[in-house]
């Protein structure tokens, strides 16, 4: 029985409580929680409580190494903000356990430096939670690559979609703060980046990249003339779409706005308020060992949510069109959810479809679309496919999805260099960030 720790109980950590406590129980147990704040951290104790198992401890991040030898931990599941993350991993790998990681696995060269001495010095393990590799539509793209359907890759165009509800919420807590996130480079394009390194199996060299805040932001409000806002989406009268009430989603409540008098942190700042460092349009163009080359643009204010990424190759092309919410309501969840079979209405009342849509196109030859088998359960069934990889060990995967620190390292390097070009102005040479796998 392999004994775990959560480490920030945030929103993010109950996809692995409610493994634990569920699928893996005879596999896993959880049997600590480290988190500053005691609102948060008794919301799981109780979760796992309700569930029938016995209560996790509860401790300090102060006392981290402490509770790791204390309770004999094997591996701690690191949830906490993104800076936070190599503090964390460095410390549980000095004091004895392997370190589970949520994306990104760091924020900056000098942490991601500090995680690779640490693992060398202790040699212990660090696994990097990349759910979108075992998402079926992801997994099917490699595939055809893998299998070389186009030949060897020349170019990869990848653009990415996130919708004024999904989008938005970045832009309302501490992801909004560079300093905290590594802006969306780094917090959550380094899915997008994995993908790409997994894809081609290749290994990035040089980044340019042009961005800004250019929707959200106090300046931005200013200059569309949409007057005074309230600091915060959690009030009484009238709201617009892009105001957060946490009173609206009672596990929001819960962690977030019941818990703000033991730390301050507020989580549904006006999108629109000041404070705000990250980009929310960016465009990047990054090189590739392997003489691939990708263009990749992200947008945090589109009225829909998806991706369109076309690979080109020696021998054809293949296009993979994801659409995870084809609209944006007012009213409507927080969240995306994709739903492959649907459809909704377009202008003249046409349908248009919603999902996903995987094309492959060889030279002289007509297109064949690739089925994708989608499962139940989150990211079409992929979650639970990483979670069976986390906390039954992987198998053997002829697609190699299991993903470890170095991945983790390669993934962000196009951020950091990506943020370092948007300072500089000009192409960032990954193996100039100071990390020794990446030179």
């Amino acid at each position: 029985m392999t004994r775990y720790a959560i480490v920030g109980a945030g929103h993010r950590a109950q996809m692995y409580v409610d493994a634990v406590l569920t699928t893996f129980k005879g596999r896993a147990k959880l049997v600590a929680i480290c988190e500053p704040n005691p609102v948060r951290a008794a919301y799981y104790v109780d979760r796992v409580t309700a569930a029938g198992s016995a209560a996790p401890s509860v401790w300090h991040p102060d006392r981290y190494e402490e509770m790791i030898k204390a309770e004999n931990v094997d591996r701690v599941i690191v949830c906490a903000r993104d800076d936070l993350h190599a503090d964390l991993i460095v410390r549980a790998l000095d004091a004895g356990a392997d370190a589970v990681v949520e994306k990104p696995l760091t924020i900056d060269a000098p942490s991601a430096a500090a995680i690779e001495a640490a693992v060398a010095r202790t040699g212990r393990d660090v696994v990097l939670t990349f759910n979108y590799r075992y998402s079926p539509r992801n997994s099917a793209l490699r595939q055809v690559i893998q299998d070389g359907r186009i030949g060897r890759v020349t170019s990869v165009d990848f653009s990415w979609m996130l919708d004024t509800k999904h989008g938005a919420d970045y832009f309302r807590r501490w992801h909004r703060e560079k300093e905290h996130s590594g802006g969306l480079l780094v917090h959550k394009a380094s899915h997008h980046f994995d993908l790409v390194n997994w894809w081609i199996r290749s290994t990035p060299e040089r980044v340019f990249a042009s961005g800004g805040l250019r929707f959200y932001g106090a300046a931005n409000a200013a200059e569309r003339g949409l007057g005074p806002r309230p600091a915060r989406g959690t009030h009484e009268g009238d709201r617009d779409p892009f105001e957060l009430d946490l009173r609206d989603d009672p596990r929001l409540k819960a962690l977030y706005l019941d818990a703000e008098g033991h730390d301050g942190y507020v989580r549904d700042r006006d999108v629109f308020g000041e404070g705000i460092t990250v980009e929310d349009n960016l465009a990047l163009v990054v090189d590739y060992a392997s003489g691939a080359t990708l263009s990749y643009s992200l947008n945090a204010h589109a009225p829909w949510e998806g991706y369109r990424v076309a690979v080109n190759g020696t021998e054809g092309r293949a296009e993979l069109d994801v659409v995870e919410r084809g609209d944006v309501a007012a009213d409507g969840p927080l969240h995306a959810v994709l739903d492959p079979s649907a459809v909704a209405s377009g202008e003249g009342g046409a349908l248009r479809p919603k999902g996903e849509r995987l094309i492959v196109q060889r030279h002289w030859g007509t297109p064949v679309e690739i089925p994708i088998h989608a499962g139940e359960g989150g990211h079409g069934g992929g979650d639970d496919l990483l979670l069976a990889d986390v906390f039954e060990g992987p198998g053997d995967d002829p697609l190699a999805r299991p993903a470890d620190w170095t991945d983790g390292v390669r993934s962000i390097a196009v951020g950091i260099a990506g943020n370092r070009s948007l300072e500089t102005g000009q192409a960032v040479n990954i193996a100039d960030l100071g990390v020794e796998l990446l030179a």
